[in-house]
């Protein structure tokens, strides 16, 4: 079976589903969270499930150090750095106060370890030994941040500090902080097992990781938590079941209990009430329409990333898929260009509208042959 009549069969199925299995689902009102912002959303559809104030700037405390690994696994995956690097920390990093590795000023730290000690022990002292090894100084660290976040789209956010210590401008938004979330699972996977470890030792200091879900639900696997007095308790988890993750945030709760209690009551509802399903892959071959005047005759359409839909339970058979392509495509084909799109709609709603791009480049035929294509497409305008 080639990838187009797979697309059709898909879409078949969707159309002409049992009836029985689309009725409409009971879905409860979302759960009442004791915070000051909260954000839900899938992590592989990007559908937001539950929001609060999901926009408002607040500080994020030891959430930051969730952007400073990020960087640093960035660093290490790209070869810049080693997890086996030696890191001399300064006398800076071992005065920094608040929560702490307690690594020693003049000694040396692998990179590895000071990850682990920023990621499960929320290290402020390994969060500014590490942004001093990377960037030369905690200042030139924090613009590295602010970069990453432009591109990440964490429009709402800024950095002034590697740990979350108090800061005039040190800010962010549950809506940012579920992107760095999101981008630290799929764009770093050979790392993310680290914000699932329960505790970590160095110095002879054991310490356990401050996520308390991660002892209480076994398919949260991370993130982040973080506690000052003028950000209140927060904490980003992720959790995984049959194949769903959700990403839950929860900023400004009053206790280290209620972070968790709150947040827990954000993955519950989410699991219980809505599910993911992939559509389709990257790459994948969609359609292969005709190409009037190009050196081939047809063009392969597809997306570019998997695309994944987060719908209510029972109701992945109500959906309706259709193909739109381009009615008429002309001249050369540019890979990654748009060419047509695919809409899902749930009853009267689209929930998803994806663009359908050329997943090759088609050159422009010889000059008989655009001739030749001009020629014919005229009369089928004509008669069309």
């Amino acid at each position: 079976m080639n990838s187009l009549t797979k697309f059709f069969a898909a879409t078949l199925m969707l159309l002409f589903a049992p009836l029985t299995l689309a009725a409409n689902p009971l879905i409860p009102a979302a759960p009442q969270v004791a915070a000051k912002g909260f954000l839900l959303v899938d992590a592989h559809s990007g559908k937001v499930l539950v929001s609060h104030n999901a926009d408002e700037a607040l500080p994020p405390a030891s959430l930051t150090k969730m952007m400073t690994s990020y960087i640093a696994t960035h660093e290490i995956e790209k070869g810049n750095i080693s997890e086996q690097d030696k890191v001399r920390v300064s006398i800076k990093a071992w005065k920094t106060p608040g929560s702490r590795m307690f690594i020693k000023e003049g000694t040396s730290v692998s990179v590895g370890d000071l990850l682990k000690g920023i990621i499960i022990q929320s290290g402020n002292d390994a969060s500014v030994a590490m942004a001093e090894f990377i960037a030369g100084s905690e200042d030139a660290f924090a613009d590295l941040m602010n970069q990453h976040a432009n591109l990440l789209g964490m429009d709402s956010t800024h950095y002034m500090n590697a740990t979350g210590l108090p800061a005039k401008h040190h800010y962010t938004t549950a809506s940012d902080l579920a992107k760095l979330a999101r981008a630290t699972i799929i764009d770093h996977p050979d790392h993310y097992g680290i914000y699932a470890e329960k505790e970590f030792t160095y110095n002879d200091i054991r310490q356990p990781n401050r996520n308390k879900l991660l002892w209480r639900d076994k398919s949260v696997d991370g993130l982040k938590t973080g506690h000052t007095e003028e950000a209140g308790y927060c904490l980003v988890a992720s959790a995984e079941r049959g194949g769903m993750r959700l990403i839950a945030v929860v900023l400004g709760t009053k206790s280290e209990e209620a972070r968790a209690t709150e947040t827990q009551k954000l993955l519950t509802y989410g699991f219980r009430y809505y599910e993911t399903r992939k559509l389709y892959s990257a790459g994948e071959v969609l359609e292969e329409p005709k190409v009037w005047g190009g050196a081939s005759d047809q063009v392969k359409l597809g997306v570019v990333e998997d695309v994944f839909i987060t719908v209510p339970r029972g109701q992945y058979s109500s959906l309706q898929a259709s193909l739109l392509v381009d009615e008429y495509i002309t001249g050369g084909v540019e890979a990654g260009k748009e060419y047509g799109n695919i809409k899902v709609q749930l009853q009267d709603q689209t929930v998803l509208d994806q663009p359908l791009v050329a997943l090759e480049s088609v050159e422009p035929g010889g000059f008989f042959k655009r001739l030749w294509d001009q020629l014919v497409l005229f009369f089928v305008k004509l008669i069309s």
